[in-house]
Protein backbone atom coordinates (compact mmCIF):
# COMPACT_ATOMS: atom_id res chain seq x y z
CA UNK A 1 0.00 0.00 0.00
CA UNK A 2 1.40 3.44 -1.17
CA UNK A 3 0.83 6.75 0.21
CA UNK A 4 1.91 10.53 0.24
CA UNK A 5 1.93 10.27 4.18
CA UNK A 6 2.54 7.93 6.31
CA UNK A 7 1.83 8.61 10.28
CA UNK A 8 2.88 6.00 13.06
CA UNK A 9 0.75 6.59 16.10
CA UNK A 10 -2.83 7.33 16.66
CA UNK A 11 -1.90 9.37 19.52
CA UNK A 12 -2.72 13.17 20.03
CA UNK A 13 0.41 13.99 18.13
CA UNK A 14 -0.66 11.95 15.03
CA UNK A 15 -4.51 12.64 15.74
CA UNK A 16 -3.97 16.04 15.32
CA UNK A 17 -1.96 16.00 12.28
CA UNK A 18 -4.43 13.52 10.78
CA UNK A 19 -7.16 16.34 11.46
CA UNK A 20 -5.97 19.19 9.06
CA UNK A 21 -4.44 16.40 6.51
CA UNK A 22 -7.78 14.68 6.02
CA UNK A 23 -9.48 18.21 6.10
CA UNK A 24 -7.53 19.41 3.55
CA UNK A 25 -7.61 16.21 0.94
CA UNK A 26 -4.37 15.07 1.63
CA UNK A 27 -2.87 11.53 1.29
CA UNK A 28 -2.17 9.99 4.22
CA UNK A 29 -2.56 7.24 6.48
CA UNK A 30 -2.28 6.58 10.26
CA UNK A 31 -0.48 3.20 11.62
CA UNK A 32 -1.44 2.62 15.10
CA UNK A 33 -0.55 -1.29 16.85
CA UNK A 34 -3.21 -1.01 19.24
CA UNK A 35 -7.04 -1.64 18.41
CA UNK A 36 -8.00 1.81 19.30
CA UNK A 37 -6.62 5.41 18.89
CA UNK A 38 -5.00 7.15 22.24
CA UNK A 39 -4.11 3.32 23.39
CA UNK A 40 -1.07 4.73 25.62
CA UNK A 41 -3.07 6.49 27.65
CA UNK A 42 -4.79 3.15 29.11
CA UNK A 43 -1.80 2.55 30.37
CA UNK A 44 -0.38 5.57 31.64
CA UNK A 45 -0.30 7.28 34.01
CA UNK A 46 0.17 4.57 36.11
CA UNK A 47 -2.26 6.32 38.71
CA UNK A 48 -4.79 7.38 36.31
CA UNK A 49 -5.00 10.50 37.43
CA UNK A 50 -4.20 13.29 34.09
CA UNK A 51 -1.96 16.83 35.68
CA UNK A 52 -3.05 18.49 32.50
CA UNK A 53 -5.88 20.53 33.73
CA UNK A 54 -9.16 20.83 32.11
CA UNK A 55 -10.92 23.68 33.63
CA UNK A 56 -14.87 23.53 32.45
CA UNK A 57 -15.74 27.01 33.57
CA UNK A 58 -13.75 29.86 32.23
CA UNK A 59 -16.18 32.63 32.11
CA UNK A 60 -15.12 33.38 28.18
CA UNK A 61 -17.18 32.02 25.39
CA UNK A 62 -14.57 32.56 23.03
CA UNK A 63 -13.46 29.00 22.34
CA UNK A 64 -9.96 30.09 21.07
CA UNK A 65 -9.09 32.03 25.20
CA UNK A 66 -10.72 28.69 26.52
CA UNK A 67 -8.04 27.14 24.92
CA UNK A 68 -5.68 28.95 27.01
CA UNK A 69 -7.11 26.51 29.95
CA UNK A 70 -7.99 23.44 28.09
CA UNK A 71 -4.59 20.93 28.31
CA UNK A 72 -6.08 18.17 26.87
CA UNK A 73 -8.63 18.30 23.79
CA UNK A 74 -7.05 18.49 19.85
CA UNK A 75 -8.10 21.28 17.83
CA UNK A 76 -10.40 21.44 14.90
CA UNK A 77 -12.68 24.40 13.38
CA UNK A 78 -15.38 22.58 14.74
CA UNK A 79 -14.43 22.83 18.28
CA UNK A 80 -15.78 19.55 18.88
CA UNK A 81 -15.20 17.01 20.43
CA UNK A 82 -13.67 18.36 23.58
CA UNK A 83 -12.77 16.81 26.69
CA UNK A 84 -14.97 18.83 29.29
CA UNK A 85 -18.28 17.11 26.95
CA UNK A 86 -16.86 14.28 28.54
CA UNK A 87 -16.13 14.90 32.27
CA UNK A 88 -15.55 18.41 34.07
CA UNK A 89 -13.18 16.87 36.52
CA UNK A 90 -10.28 19.25 36.82
CA UNK A 91 -7.38 16.93 36.40
CA UNK A 92 -9.79 14.24 35.11
CA UNK A 93 -9.21 10.60 34.67
CA UNK A 94 -7.18 8.84 31.95
CA UNK A 95 -10.19 7.06 31.22
CA UNK A 96 -11.92 9.88 30.07
CA UNK A 97 -9.51 10.72 27.38
CA UNK A 98 -9.01 7.32 26.00
CA UNK A 99 -13.02 7.58 25.03
CA UNK A 100 -12.31 11.29 23.49
CA UNK A 101 -9.94 10.13 21.42
CA UNK A 102 -11.76 7.00 20.19
CA UNK A 103 -14.30 9.49 19.54
CA UNK A 104 -12.68 12.38 18.14
CA UNK A 105 -10.87 9.86 15.73
CA UNK A 106 -14.58 8.49 14.33
CA UNK A 107 -16.27 12.28 14.04
CA UNK A 108 -13.67 13.23 11.50
CA UNK A 109 -13.25 10.37 10.20
CA UNK A 110 -9.92 9.88 10.57
CA UNK A 111 -7.75 7.21 7.98
CA UNK A 112 -6.02 4.91 10.57
CA UNK A 113 -5.07 0.54 10.08
CA UNK A 114 -4.91 -0.52 13.47
CA UNK A 115 -3.43 -3.70 14.47
CA UNK A 116 -0.76 -2.63 12.29
CA UNK A 117 2.95 -2.42 14.76
CA UNK A 118 5.34 -1.87 12.93
CA UNK A 119 8.25 -4.21 13.07
CA UNK A 120 10.74 -2.72 10.25
CA UNK A 121 11.37 1.15 8.48
CA UNK A 122 14.00 1.17 5.37
CA UNK A 123 14.12 3.76 2.88
CA UNK A 124 15.94 3.46 -0.60
CA UNK A 125 14.02 6.77 -1.81
CA UNK A 126 10.80 5.59 -0.74
CA UNK A 127 10.63 4.49 2.95
CA UNK A 128 9.49 1.39 3.47
CA UNK A 129 7.12 0.26 6.51
CA UNK A 130 6.73 -3.67 7.87
CA UNK A 131 4.22 -4.50 10.30
CA UNK A 132 4.46 -7.74 12.14
CA UNK A 133 0.90 -8.74 10.30
CA UNK A 134 2.67 -8.94 7.15
CA UNK A 135 1.68 -5.86 5.20
CA UNK A 136 4.21 -3.32 3.65
CA UNK A 137 3.33 -0.17 3.74
CA UNK A 138 5.33 2.80 1.05
CA UNK A 139 5.22 6.63 1.80
CA UNK A 140 6.92 9.57 0.63
CA UNK A 141 6.93 11.09 4.09
CA UNK A 142 6.74 9.48 6.92
CA UNK A 143 5.67 10.83 10.20
CA UNK A 144 6.85 9.74 13.87
CA UNK A 145 4.10 9.86 16.61
CA UNK A 146 4.94 6.92 18.80
CA UNK A 147 6.14 9.34 22.25
CA UNK A 148 8.48 8.25 23.97
CA UNK A 149 7.13 5.20 24.89
CA UNK A 150 10.96 3.29 26.05
CA UNK A 151 11.67 3.89 30.21
CA UNK A 152 15.32 5.69 30.21
CA UNK A 153 17.21 3.97 32.50
CA UNK A 154 20.51 6.11 34.24
CA UNK A 155 23.86 4.90 33.36
CA UNK A 156 23.95 3.23 36.81
CA UNK A 157 26.17 0.05 37.76
CA UNK A 158 23.84 -2.98 39.32
CA UNK A 159 20.54 -0.78 38.07
CA UNK A 160 19.42 -3.62 35.22
CA UNK A 161 17.53 -5.29 38.08
CA UNK A 162 15.72 -2.56 39.29
CA UNK A 163 12.13 -2.11 38.76
CA UNK A 164 10.39 0.36 36.44
CA UNK A 165 7.47 3.19 36.62
CA UNK A 166 6.44 1.02 33.69
CA UNK A 167 6.42 -2.45 35.06
CA UNK A 168 6.20 -1.66 39.10
CA UNK A 169 3.07 -2.31 41.38
CA UNK A 170 0.65 0.59 41.40
CA UNK A 171 -0.76 -1.85 44.56
CA UNK A 172 0.70 0.31 47.74
CA UNK A 173 -0.06 -2.91 50.07
CA UNK A 174 2.53 -4.21 47.91
CA UNK A 175 4.79 -2.51 49.85
CA UNK A 176 3.72 -2.49 53.72
CA UNK A 177 6.74 -1.72 55.87
CA UNK A 178 8.96 -1.41 53.14
CA UNK A 179 11.30 0.83 52.01
CA UNK A 180 11.55 2.22 49.29
CA UNK A 181 14.47 4.02 46.73
CA UNK A 182 12.88 6.36 43.63
CA UNK A 183 15.42 7.27 41.35
CA UNK A 184 13.83 10.33 39.33
CA UNK A 185 12.50 13.68 40.43
CA UNK A 186 10.41 13.93 37.97
CA UNK A 187 6.11 13.84 38.25
CA UNK A 188 6.51 9.99 37.64
CA UNK A 189 8.49 9.74 40.75
CA UNK A 190 6.54 11.89 42.64
CA UNK A 191 3.34 10.33 41.80
CA UNK A 192 4.90 7.14 42.42
CA UNK A 193 5.97 8.04 45.93
CA UNK A 194 2.62 9.79 47.32
CA UNK A 195 1.12 6.40 46.27
CA UNK A 196 3.44 4.72 48.98
CA UNK A 197 3.36 7.02 51.56
CA UNK A 198 0.82 5.68 53.44
CA UNK A 199 2.19 2.38 53.38
CA UNK A 200 6.14 2.33 52.76
CA UNK A 201 8.55 2.60 55.79
CA UNK A 202 10.68 5.32 54.37
CA UNK A 203 10.91 6.45 50.61
CA UNK A 204 13.74 8.01 49.36
CA UNK A 205 13.33 10.18 45.70
CA UNK A 206 17.26 10.58 44.53
CA UNK A 207 18.67 12.28 41.71
CA UNK A 208 21.70 13.97 40.59
CA UNK A 209 20.15 17.54 40.37
CA UNK A 210 18.01 19.61 42.61
CA UNK A 211 14.36 19.33 42.33
CA UNK A 212 12.59 21.94 39.80
CA UNK A 213 8.77 23.12 41.03
CA UNK A 214 7.05 23.35 37.88
CA UNK A 215 5.53 26.78 39.58
CA UNK A 216 8.72 28.39 39.52
CA UNK A 217 10.18 27.39 36.07
CA UNK A 218 6.40 27.54 34.18
CA UNK A 219 7.95 24.08 32.95
CA UNK A 220 4.41 22.15 33.10
CA UNK A 221 7.27 18.72 33.48
CA UNK A 222 8.80 19.72 36.04
CA UNK A 223 7.16 18.71 39.83
CA UNK A 224 3.74 20.05 39.55
CA UNK A 225 1.40 20.84 42.92
CA UNK A 226 -1.14 18.09 42.28
CA UNK A 227 2.04 15.61 42.76
CA UNK A 228 3.95 17.36 45.87
CA UNK A 229 2.37 16.38 48.75
CA UNK A 230 5.44 14.17 49.56
CA UNK A 231 7.14 17.25 49.88
CA UNK A 232 5.25 17.79 53.34
CA UNK A 233 6.33 14.25 54.46
CA UNK A 234 10.23 15.10 53.60
CA UNK A 235 10.25 18.32 55.50
CA UNK A 236 7.78 17.51 58.51
CA UNK A 237 10.46 14.60 59.13
CA UNK A 238 7.88 11.86 58.48
CA UNK A 239 10.44 9.41 57.51
CA UNK A 240 11.19 10.54 53.73
CA UNK A 241 13.55 12.51 51.74
CA UNK A 242 14.81 14.04 48.43
CA UNK A 243 18.23 13.27 47.99
CA UNK A 244 20.52 15.02 45.68
CA UNK A 245 23.06 13.04 44.65
CA UNK A 246 24.76 10.74 42.48
CA UNK A 247 24.06 6.62 42.56
CA UNK A 248 27.96 5.03 42.27
CA UNK A 249 26.63 1.62 42.42
CA UNK A 250 23.63 -0.91 43.46
CA UNK A 251 24.42 -4.10 44.80
CA UNK A 252 22.17 -7.09 45.80
CA UNK A 253 22.80 -8.71 49.08
CA UNK A 254 19.99 -10.95 50.85
CA UNK A 255 17.26 -10.03 48.99
CA UNK A 256 17.78 -5.88 49.60
CA UNK A 257 19.44 -3.21 48.09
CA UNK A 258 22.65 -1.67 49.08
CA UNK A 259 22.84 1.55 47.49
CA UNK A 260 26.33 3.75 47.22
CA UNK A 261 25.35 7.29 47.06
CA UNK A 262 27.73 10.37 46.87
CA UNK A 263 25.78 13.27 47.98
CA UNK A 264 25.44 16.31 46.36
CA UNK A 265 25.28 18.61 49.09
CA UNK A 266 27.51 17.25 52.02
CA UNK A 267 31.41 17.72 51.07
CA UNK A 268 31.64 14.98 49.13
CA UNK A 269 29.92 12.17 51.92
CA UNK A 270 29.31 9.26 50.75
CA UNK A 271 27.14 6.78 52.30
CA UNK A 272 25.97 3.45 51.50
CA UNK A 273 21.45 2.86 52.20
CA UNK A 274 19.50 -0.29 52.37
CA UNK A 275 16.33 -0.63 50.59
CA UNK A 276 13.45 -3.30 50.13
CA UNK A 277 12.44 -1.77 46.90
CA UNK A 278 13.97 0.04 43.69
CA UNK A 279 11.99 2.11 41.47
CA UNK A 280 13.71 3.65 38.64
CA UNK A 281 11.03 6.99 37.29
CA UNK A 282 14.00 9.00 35.25
CA UNK A 283 11.63 9.96 32.41
CA UNK A 284 11.42 7.95 28.58
CA UNK A 285 13.02 8.08 25.41
CA UNK A 286 11.81 7.71 21.48
CA UNK A 287 12.45 3.92 20.74
CA UNK A 288 14.27 3.71 17.20
CA UNK A 289 14.88 -0.06 17.29
CA UNK A 290 11.95 -0.51 14.05
CA UNK A 291 14.56 1.57 11.65
CA UNK A 292 17.41 -0.02 10.05
CA UNK A 293 20.48 1.72 9.19
CA UNK A 294 18.87 3.46 5.94
CA UNK A 295 16.56 5.21 7.52
CA UNK A 296 17.87 5.47 11.15
CA UNK A 297 17.62 9.26 12.93
CA UNK A 298 20.41 10.79 14.60
CA UNK A 299 19.50 10.89 18.45
CA UNK A 300 20.52 13.76 20.79
CA UNK A 301 19.69 14.38 24.39
CA UNK A 302 21.58 11.29 26.26
CA UNK A 303 20.04 9.76 23.24
CA UNK A 304 16.30 9.93 24.38
CA UNK A 305 15.11 11.77 21.28
CA UNK A 306 15.35 12.04 17.33
CA UNK A 307 17.43 15.38 16.27
CA UNK A 308 15.11 17.61 14.63
CA UNK A 309 15.51 20.72 12.77
CA UNK A 310 13.14 23.75 12.85
CA UNK A 311 10.30 21.97 10.82
CA UNK A 312 10.34 18.59 13.26
CA UNK A 313 12.41 16.79 10.09
CA UNK A 314 15.20 14.87 11.39
CA UNK A 315 18.44 16.11 10.41
CA UNK A 316 19.78 13.41 8.55
CA UNK A 317 17.05 11.74 7.53
CA UNK A 318 15.56 13.45 4.64
CA UNK A 319 11.67 13.23 4.79
CA UNK A 320 11.35 11.76 8.17
CA UNK A 321 9.08 14.24 10.36
CA UNK A 322 7.78 13.73 13.94
CA UNK A 323 4.78 14.64 15.66
CA UNK A 324 3.38 14.76 19.40
CA UNK A 325 5.59 14.53 22.57
CA UNK A 326 8.96 13.80 21.11
CA UNK A 327 8.93 17.28 19.29
CA UNK A 328 10.27 18.43 22.77
CA UNK A 329 13.84 18.35 21.51
CA UNK A 330 13.06 21.68 19.96
CA UNK A 331 12.16 23.56 23.43
CA UNK A 332 13.33 20.62 25.83
CA UNK A 333 12.55 21.62 29.36
CA UNK A 334 11.29 25.76 28.63
CA UNK A 335 7.92 25.56 27.13
CA UNK A 336 4.99 23.06 26.37
CA UNK A 337 5.59 20.63 23.39
CA UNK A 338 5.96 17.52 25.58
CA UNK A 339 2.46 17.79 26.41
CA UNK A 340 -1.07 18.09 24.43
CA UNK A 341 -1.27 21.41 25.20
CA UNK A 342 1.63 22.24 23.67
CA UNK A 343 2.78 20.08 20.60
CA UNK A 344 -1.18 19.90 19.29
CA UNK A 345 -0.44 23.43 17.81
CA UNK A 346 3.49 21.82 16.03
CA UNK A 347 1.04 19.33 14.69
CA UNK A 348 -1.02 22.11 13.38
CA UNK A 349 2.39 23.93 11.88
CA UNK A 350 3.50 20.50 10.65
CA UNK A 351 0.59 19.93 8.37
CA UNK A 352 1.40 23.55 7.08
CA UNK A 353 5.02 22.89 6.34
CA UNK A 354 3.61 19.60 4.44
CA UNK A 355 0.78 21.27 2.97
CA UNK A 356 3.83 23.90 0.99
CA UNK A 357 5.57 20.87 0.05
CA UNK A 358 3.18 18.53 -1.08
CA UNK A 359 0.41 21.37 -2.75
CA UNK A 360 2.59 24.48 -2.55
CA UNK A 361 0.10 26.20 -0.51
CA UNK A 362 1.55 28.89 1.36
CA UNK A 363 1.19 29.64 5.25
CA UNK A 364 -2.19 31.48 6.23
CA UNK A 365 -1.19 34.81 5.38
CA UNK A 366 -2.93 37.96 6.21
CA UNK A 367 -2.31 41.41 4.18
CA UNK A 368 -2.57 44.37 6.39
CA UNK A 369 -2.05 47.73 5.59
CA UNK A 370 1.94 49.22 6.66
CA UNK A 371 0.88 51.97 9.61
CA UNK A 372 2.42 51.98 13.08
CA UNK A 373 -1.80 52.01 13.79
CA UNK A 374 -2.85 48.87 11.39
CA UNK A 375 -0.14 46.69 12.81
CA UNK A 376 -0.49 47.60 16.51
CA UNK A 377 -4.17 47.16 16.56
CA UNK A 378 -3.71 43.40 14.73
CA UNK A 379 -1.07 42.40 17.24
CA UNK A 380 -3.02 43.44 20.55
CA UNK A 381 -6.19 42.09 18.77
CA UNK A 382 -4.45 38.70 18.73
CA UNK A 383 -2.46 38.42 22.53
CA UNK A 384 -5.27 39.43 23.85
CA UNK A 385 -7.26 35.89 22.38
CA UNK A 386 -4.79 33.78 20.93
CA UNK A 387 -3.88 30.09 22.72
CA UNK A 388 -1.26 28.81 20.60
CA UNK A 389 1.28 31.69 21.33
CA UNK A 390 0.12 31.77 25.52
CA UNK A 391 0.54 27.55 25.74
CA UNK A 392 3.94 27.79 23.28
CA UNK A 393 5.59 30.71 24.80
CA UNK A 394 8.32 31.93 23.24
CA UNK A 395 8.44 28.77 20.89
CA UNK A 396 5.85 29.73 18.80
CA UNK A 397 4.98 33.38 17.47
CA UNK A 398 2.93 35.64 15.23
CA UNK A 399 5.12 37.11 12.29
CA UNK A 400 4.94 40.09 10.81
CA UNK A 401 6.88 40.57 6.90
CA UNK A 402 7.11 43.72 5.88
CA UNK A 403 6.67 44.91 2.24
CA UNK A 404 7.33 48.19 1.58
CA UNK A 405 7.31 47.89 -2.59
CA UNK A 406 3.77 46.71 -2.03
CA UNK A 407 3.39 49.13 0.81
CA UNK A 408 2.09 46.45 3.24
CA UNK A 409 2.44 43.95 5.41
CA UNK A 410 1.90 39.94 5.63
CA UNK A 411 0.87 38.97 9.10
CA UNK A 412 1.08 34.91 10.23
CA UNK A 413 -0.23 33.74 12.22
CA UNK A 414 1.42 30.83 14.94
CA UNK A 415 4.35 29.95 13.25
CA UNK A 416 7.56 28.55 15.18
CA UNK A 417 10.10 31.37 15.86
CA UNK A 418 13.44 28.98 14.76
CA UNK A 419 11.07 27.91 11.82
CA UNK A 420 10.91 31.80 10.91
CA UNK A 421 14.15 32.67 11.43
CA UNK A 422 15.75 29.93 9.58
CA UNK A 423 13.39 29.34 7.23
CA UNK A 424 10.52 31.16 6.82
CA UNK A 425 12.02 34.57 6.72
CA UNK A 426 15.58 33.97 5.98
CA UNK A 427 15.84 35.51 2.83
CA UNK A 428 13.03 38.47 4.12
CA UNK A 429 15.34 41.69 4.65
CA UNK A 430 12.63 43.56 7.73
CA UNK A 431 10.46 41.60 9.70
CA UNK A 432 8.59 41.58 13.19
CA UNK A 433 7.90 38.46 15.88
CA UNK A 434 5.48 38.64 18.43
CA UNK A 435 5.94 36.46 21.06
CA UNK A 436 4.12 35.58 24.78
CA UNK A 437 7.35 34.95 27.33
CA UNK A 438 7.72 35.05 31.16
CA UNK A 439 10.74 37.63 32.44
CA UNK A 440 12.75 34.69 33.62
CA UNK A 441 15.58 36.78 34.79
CA UNK A 442 13.71 38.46 36.92
CA UNK A 443 11.81 35.29 38.47
CA UNK A 444 15.97 34.19 38.73
CA UNK A 445 16.85 37.11 40.94
CA UNK A 446 13.29 36.25 43.28
CA UNK A 447 13.95 33.58 45.85
CA UNK A 448 10.65 33.57 46.42
CA UNK A 449 8.30 32.52 43.78
CA UNK A 450 5.24 34.02 45.60
CA UNK A 451 7.41 37.25 46.55
CA UNK A 452 8.08 38.86 43.36
CA UNK A 453 7.93 42.60 42.83
CA UNK A 454 5.48 43.26 39.87
CA UNK A 455 6.42 46.14 37.76
CA UNK A 456 4.00 49.07 38.23
CA UNK A 457 0.89 49.18 35.55
CA UNK A 458 2.54 52.67 34.80
CA UNK A 459 5.57 51.92 34.37
CA UNK A 460 6.09 51.41 30.67
CA UNK A 461 9.38 52.51 30.86
CA UNK A 462 10.56 49.53 32.92
CA UNK A 463 8.50 47.13 30.70
CA UNK A 464 11.20 44.81 29.83
CA UNK A 465 11.46 44.40 33.82
CA UNK A 466 7.90 42.42 33.76
CA UNK A 467 7.87 38.76 35.43
CA UNK A 468 4.81 37.14 33.87
CA UNK A 469 3.46 36.35 30.69
CA UNK A 470 3.42 39.30 28.43
CA UNK A 471 4.22 40.19 24.84
CA UNK A 472 7.49 40.73 23.77
CA UNK A 473 8.11 42.44 20.06
CA UNK A 474 10.84 42.33 18.24
CA UNK A 475 12.20 43.81 15.07
CA UNK A 476 14.67 42.15 12.35
CA UNK A 477 16.48 43.18 9.70
CA UNK A 478 18.68 40.56 8.03
CA UNK A 479 18.34 37.93 10.12
CA UNK A 480 19.26 39.95 13.10
CA UNK A 481 17.29 41.56 16.07
CA UNK A 482 17.56 45.24 16.16
CA UNK A 483 14.81 46.68 18.82
CA UNK A 484 12.72 44.95 21.15
CA UNK A 485 9.79 46.17 22.78
CA UNK A 486 8.05 44.73 26.08
CA UNK A 487 4.38 45.43 26.22
CA UNK A 488 4.22 45.49 30.26
CA UNK A 489 2.46 42.81 32.47
CA UNK A 490 -0.92 42.68 33.19
CA UNK A 491 -2.27 40.95 36.22
CA UNK A 492 -5.22 39.56 34.67
CA UNK A 493 -3.34 39.12 31.27
CA UNK A 494 -5.32 41.58 29.55
CA UNK A 495 -3.36 43.87 27.56
CA UNK A 496 -5.77 46.41 26.07
CA UNK A 497 -5.34 49.43 27.64
CA UNK A 498 -4.56 52.67 25.53
CA UNK A 499 -2.22 54.46 27.54
CA UNK A 500 -0.41 51.36 29.20
CA UNK A 501 -0.55 48.86 26.42
CA UNK A 502 -1.55 50.65 22.80
CA UNK A 503 0.25 53.69 22.78
CA UNK A 504 3.70 53.00 23.70
CA UNK A 505 3.65 50.15 21.31
CA UNK A 506 2.55 52.28 18.58
CA UNK A 507 5.36 54.86 19.31
CA UNK A 508 7.62 51.84 19.17
CA UNK A 509 6.19 50.44 15.70
CA UNK A 510 6.42 54.54 14.61
CA UNK A 511 10.15 54.32 15.08
CA UNK A 512 10.48 51.07 13.41
CA UNK A 513 8.62 51.89 10.26
CA UNK A 514 9.51 55.57 9.66
CA UNK A 515 12.09 55.37 7.11
CA UNK A 516 9.52 53.05 5.35
CA UNK A 517 5.91 54.75 5.59
CA UNK A 518 4.43 57.97 4.32
CA UNK A 519 4.53 61.72 5.94
CA UNK A 520 1.43 61.14 7.86
CA UNK A 521 2.86 58.79 10.33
Amino acid sequence: MNKKIIIIGAGPGGLQLAYYLEKNNMDYLILEQAKNAGHTFEYFPRHRQLISINKVYTGFDDQEVNMRYDWNSLLSDEHSPLLKDYTDEYFPDADHIVNYFKDYTTKHNLKVDYDAKVSKISKDGMFHIETENGTVYTCEKLVMATGVNTPFIPKIKGIENCKTYVDTSVDPKDFINKSVLIIGKGNSGFETADNLVPTASKIHVCSPTPLKLAWKTHFVGHLRAVNNNFLDTYQLKSQNAVIDGNIAEIKEVDGKYNVTIHYGHANDEIEELVYDEIIICAGFQFDASMFDESAKPEMTIMDRFPNQQSNWESTNVNGLYFAGTVTQMRDFKKSTSGFIHGFRYNSKCLFHMLHKDEHNVNWPTESIELSPESITKEIIGNVNRTSALWQQFGFIGDAIVIDKKNDKADYIHNIPVDYVLDTYCKDKEHYFIVTLEYGHEVFEKSPDIFNVTRVNRDDVANADQSAFLHPIVREYKNGEVVNVHHVIEDFENKWDEEKTHIQPLKEFMNICLKQLVSANV
